[in-house]
């Protein structure tokens, strides 16, 4: 590892909350961002703030990545490319945005390689990243755990038949679940028994999700208000970050087909000091110890997705990276060095730091292509970005167009506006304002984010 030793003053030294660690001298690092999201982009915006970032490097990243670092066209499955990279550029801190290169596993890799393995990577293993790559071993994790969680079953090809006998016992709604990654699309809602047979068959005879429903989890409906909260561990100890709720329909009023987000609030009002302490006790100290008892050293954050069923607390999933759009109302709510943090992550040191938060609400405005989450066009030209003011502008599906200035589309998800407010009206009224402002054709977003929390 390449120390860059620098001195120290007071302001940083207010900035960075573990003194036992920088005392009198901090070093700087070069740091590598991997994915080419909104969450990617709020992390680089963040990270690219502290006193302890020297070099920001994002894999492959977007538009808006480029305002805050270097983009490096390289995929974040593309190990043997990232390795290179780290080498030529002493890398000191890998970021791991996206989930699949952490199912895939990356940390593994690093950890594996005599040229890696003394650089911290900021996300789990391959064993700990299970928790979202199979929702088998997470719903088995849960029952271990003592963890609430909705009651379920899981079927193979080989069991189709067992499975829609088992169809026939349960009530409706009735949720399906695709056991392993499925882009956020392997989740189906079926209100008859009829349809969920149907589409039991196509997921596990007609390969619905590929081979990512080559297994299915059938489970249990919970009817309640959804909360998404997150954590970040060393693997020994822990630190609850802001919790949020998104809002995966791509109509108003939660209507039409689930999309990776297209909006999200932070704080959440329902969720109270009485809430998330049973949240804590029942959910996030049997998680960090169910984790550590199965000797999985896990370092990074987890995402855990809860449905708040009559004031109680219950787990839908796992995710083991920050959610989409959660990450762009979250992390511009912490006031602490995100670096600092994730350098203590690394180190172990995590229950030494504290973690200073924003009061205000923010809300982000997720604006996304025509046709959305089916087929949509890319490469629109994006203008009206410089017209916006008093919101933070987060890039998701963008690029930057060769030999022209100009910013086009390249994902379904295209911009995340977020703003701050003292209420959530009044944050999504700004969000919206400079959402109107931005432009491209077959722009469309929804017009009620925040409106059930009011």
């Amino acid at each position: 590892m390449v120390t860059r030793l620098i001195m120290v003053t007071n302001s940083i030294e207010e900035t960075i909350s573990f003194a036992a660690l920088l005392n009198i001298i901090t070093y700087t690092m070069n740091i590598l961002i991997l994915g080419s999201g909104g969450r990617e982009h709020t992390f680089a915006w963040k990270i690219a703030q502290s006193p302890l970032c020297n070099s920001l490097f994002i894999a492959p990243g977007n538009a808006g990545t480029s305002l805050c670092g270097i983009n490096v066209p390289i995929s974040v499955n593309d190990f043997e490319a990232i390795k290179t990279f780290v080498i030529a550029n002493e890398i000191e801190l890998v970021v791991v945005g996206p989930e699949d290169p952490l199912v895939a596993g990356i940390h593994d890799f690093f950890l594996n390689d005599n040229y890696l393995k003394a650089i911290p990577v900021i996300g789990p293993k391959k064993d700990g990243a299970q928790l979202e790559g199979s929702k088998e071993f997470a719903k088995q994790f849960m029952v271990d755990n003592n963890i609430p969680t909705a009651a379920y079953a899981s079927f193979t090809l080989d069991t189709l038949k067992e499975g829609l006998a088992y169809l026939d016992t349960q009530k409706t709604p009735i949720v399906l679940k695709a056991d392993g990654l499925a882009a956020g699309k392997g989740v189906l809602i079926c209100n008859e028994i009829s349809e969920a047979k149907k589409e039991l068959t196509e997921m596990l005879a007609g390969a619905k999700f590929g081979t990512a429903s080559s297994k299915v989890v059938i489970e249990e409906f919970l009817d309640g208000i959804e909360l998404s909260t997150f954590v970040l561990t060393d693997g020994a100890t822990y630190k609850i970050l802001p919790c949020a709720k998104d809002y995966k329909r791509i109509g108003d009023g939660d209507t039409g087909l689930n999309t990776g987000g297209m909006g999200a609030v932070s704080p959440v009002p329902f969720a109270d000091e009485s809430f998330m302490q049973k949240v804590e006790e029942r959910i996030i100290i049997p998680t960090i110890n169910g984790l550590r008892n199965a000797g999985i050293n896990y370092k990074g954050f987890v995402f855990i997705g809860l449905m708040n069923v009559g004031g109680d607390p219950f787990v839908i999933e796992y995710n083991v990276r920050m959610g989409d759009p959660e990450t762009e109302v979250v992390i511009p709510r912490i006031k602490t060095d995100l670096a600092a943090l994730f350098l203590a992550v690394a180190n172990g040191t995590l229950k030494d730091t504290s973690i200073e938060t924003d009061d205000r609400t923010a809300v982000t405005v997720m604006l996304v292509s025509g046709g959305y989450p089916g087929d949509y066009a890319k490469g629109k030209i994006i203008t009206g970005l410089d017209k916006t003011n008093g919101s933070l502008i987060f890039h998701a599906g963008t690029f930057n167009a060769k030999d022209a200035d100009d910013i086009k589309t390249s994902g379904g998800r295209v911009i995340a506006v977020t703003s701050f407010g003292k209420t959530i009206a009044e944050a999504a009224e700004q969000s919206y304002k400079n959402a109107a402002l931005i432009a491209y054709d077959g722009k469309y977003y929804r017009k009620d984010i925040g409106n059930d929390l009011m």
